[in-house]
């Protein structure tokens, strides 16, 4: 019975994160602006706010946890997000 209670116990962790990883994402993604996407020549600002917010809906929405298909195509984006758009925009406004 342990092992069950540490299972989800772990499970409600990984969801938690990934949430925040995913409204994280998905609001870093309206703050910066058309424009900005453009000059880093990445995909455009309305086309991230939709994966992003669909990522975030399904997360919220969709019972199976962090382990469903679609759920880890969305945590997916969400990571190509952090690892390779943001620095990219953030790039633009370093000096």
């Amino acid at each position: 019975m342990a092992v069950f209670n540490l299972e989800s116990g772990f499970m409600l962790i990984v969801e938690l994160v990934l949430l925040a990883v995913k409204v994280f994402t998905f609001v870093n993604s309206l703050l910066w602006s058309t424009d900005s996407y453009k000059a880093a020549n990445k995909l455009t600002k309305p086309a991230w706010a939709i994966i992003l917010g669909l990522g975030l809906v399904v997360q919220l929405v969709m019972p199976g946890g962090p382990i469903s298909l679609l759920n880890l195509v969305f945590t997916v984006a969400a990571f190509v997000y952090l690892a390779d758009v943001r620095p990219a925009l953030a790039s633009l406004t370093r000096r």
